[in-house]
């Protein structure tokens, strides 16, 4: 089997009006972290996957835990894709190890 690392981005918009929508958009945001995904920004989540196949699951799965209103978008980018990110304001700061590497030397 080939790995050809996919990233799913997920990308949304909840209306946070009512006690019900809060709530709605804690669920969502709590299943997409217990799920794997990162935070590059509020509201956008990204995931790395090991091929196409994994991501397309990964977006099934979104289906099946999407809030009742609001918007969602997914998008599934290879990880060369997602490399080539510029960053024209700011500069990448996380803390968390996100790398591909089999092995991660501290």
């Amino acid at each position: 089997m080939s790995y050809r690392y996919m990233r799913v981005i997920v990308m949304f918009d909840l209306p946070v009006v009512t006690a019900s929508d809060r709530r709605e958009y804690s669920r969502f945001r709590k299943y997409l972290i217990k799920s794997g995904f990162l935070m590059m920004q509020e509201s956008i989540y990204c995931k790395l996957a090991q091929n196409s196949t994994v991501a397309d699951s990964i977006v099934e799965n979104i289906r099946k835990n999407k809030p009742v209103s609001g918007l969602v978008q997914a998008m599934k980018i290879t990880e060369k894709q997602f490399s080539k990110i510029e960053y024209i304001v700011g500069e990448n700061s996380s803390e968390v190890l996100d790398s591909d590497e089999r092995l991660v030397i501290l």
